[in-house]
């Protein structure tokens, strides 16, 4: 537990948060600086053809210790943390969680009544922010536990495995994960991310996904003579947004349950941009929803005599189409779990992961529990009881792998 503890630290101390303004891969250099300390590390464990290439990605190979065939396996994570936050956690707070609230700092304190989840955390050893940052363990939680793991099968060999494969990528949380992955150098014939929740999370349903930008040129003269001229573009902006349905909104929704969100607005009188994002695990309710927003803009532009300009880009798919000809390797971890005494929860997420997109890149990829929660805040935390599991699981899917 400590080792993998020590290993977490290290690697949320950089700070690797991604940044969907830049044009490069990746988009921060703190995601090159973490990278190439986990290249030294994977070549000092000993794997095979350990390479960080120049967009960043990470490839490496544990090679087979047995003689029969069998299939290959992946493991990935990414390097990067979300935007939302500072993403260098110096400071974490490493306590035996007893009772009751949390203090974070003189400002912010986790309670109880906002996160029920800690009454279940009594008696673990968990890591937390000082409250000023995240902690990172979306997703360097997953990056130590499958170190954690490849280090564990070097020093026992008696545990036969195939072929594994380690990828870890860039710039997940901006949606561009999977861009530039190799999949064919990869070679791998199934892969999971270690990129969940709380332990259990096995997941192989999730969003479609679309980004929305939303231009509004509006009509500014000075208000005193603004009768019959003047078009605030910023009303008209609120005005779409009006047009939504409001309980299709993320704070109205669970499970399979889309949403749009309105992600940002900026502008003055004369000129708004607004960012929407649209999710929906059924793809028909994913395309409806599109189309309610180009009938809400079509509307307006009528009205408005075409100020409004709106691009909508498809970020990726639900997943559950690739992996259900594939079960057997949903079951492969599920089966695991419980043989570990982990009871498997398999929902759909809310969200996305590189898998999904991996998924429909020929390379299925469920995804599995890291073991953190609130995550993309500086709530965050993750019992390091947790964490090993996740090594641990890792392990035990390997292992069964192979017989």
């Amino acid at each position: 537990m400590e080792k993998i503890v020590e290993r977490f630290t290290r690697y949320i101390a950089i700070d690797t948060k991604s940044d969907e303004s830049s044009e490069s891969c990746p988009s921060t250099p703190g995601q090159l600086e973490l990278g190439k300390l986990l290249v030294e590390e994977l070549k000092e464990l000993g794997l095979k053809d350990v390479k960080q290439d120049e967009n960043g990605y990470i490839y490496a190979t544990l090679k087979s210790n047995i003689d029969k065939k069998v299939p290959t396996i992946g493991f990935i994570a990414h390097l990067d943390t979300s935007p939302s936050l500072d993403g260098k956690c110096i400071n974490p707070n490493i306590l035996l969680y007893e009772d009751g609230d949390i203090k974070l700092n003189d400002q912010y304190t986790m309670t109880v009544k906002e996160f029920p989840f800690l009454e279940e955390l009594k008696g673990k050893e968990i890591i937390t922010t000082d409250g000023t940052t995240l902690l990172g363990a979306d997703d360097k939680a997953g990056v130590a536990a499958i170190m954690d793991a490849v280090e564990y099968l070097i020093k026992h060999p008696e545990v036969k495995h195939g072929d594994i494969k380690i990828g870890f990528t860039p710039d997940e949380e901006i949606g561009r994960g999977a861009d530039l992955f190799d999949v064919k150098g990869f070679n791998a014939d199934f892969a999971y991310t270690i990129d969940g929740g709380p332990v259990g999370e096995l997941e192989y349903e999730n969003f479609n996904a679309a980004s929305v930008k939303i231009e509004i040129q509006g009509k500014n003269v000075h208000p005193g003579t603004a009768k019959d001229i003047m078009v605030n573009s910023l009303r008209v902006a609120m005005e779409i947004e009006n047009m939504l349905p409001v309980n299709q909104k993320p704070e109205y929704t669970e499970m399979y349950e889309g949403f749009y969100l309105l992600d940002s607005m900026s502008g003055s009188v004369d000129y708004t941009v607004s960012n929407y994002i649209i999710r929906d695990h059924s793809i028909d309710k994913f395309e409806e929803k599109k189309e309610y927003l180009k009938k809400i803009v079509e509307l307006l532009n009528h009205k408005y005599d075409n100020i409004i300009n709106m691009e909508i880009k498809d970020s990726y798919y639900n997943m559950k189409e690739k992996i259900e000809p594939h079960m057997e390797i949903v079951e492969l971890a599920k089966s695991s779990m419980i043989e570990l005494g982990i009871e498997p929860i398999i929902k759909p997420i809310r969200g996305g992961t590189d898998g999904a997109r991996l998924s429909y890149m020929g390379l299925p990829c469920p995804n599995i529990f890291t073991g953190g929660y609130n995550f993309h805040g500086r709530f965050e935390l993750i019992p390091t009881e947790s964490m090993k599991l996740a090594s641990n699981l890792i392990i035990k899917i390997i292992e069964n792998n192979a017989k």
